[in-house]
């Protein structure tokens, strides 16, 4: 199937605001049980670390804990219309 993997991406990312923890002032870590093409696609956009390893989480730079949050209320707000 093709699709717009750029939004899938956005989806993604905007999700992982939801599974955020272990934040400092370095970023964070989330839960990495999201699809592995997405992971791999948002680590190349510096988004978060290589997905690859044996860890359950990954980290989430501070860029992406930003964009998360303001994809997140972007999508998922009760007041956005």
């Amino acid at each position: 199937m093709d699709y717009d993997k750029d939004i899938v991406d956005d989806f993604t990312l905007a999700l992982m605001y939801l599974v955020i923890h272990d934040e400092d002032e370095n970023g964070a870590r989330v839960w990495k049980g999201f699809d592995w093409d997405t992971l791999e696609r948002l680590y190349q956009k510096g988004f978060i670390g290589s997905p690859v390893g044996r860890a359950k989480s990954v980290f989430i730079t501070m860029e992406g804990i930003k964009r998360s949050k303001n994809l997140f209320e972007q999508h998922f707000s009760s007041s956005r219309k």
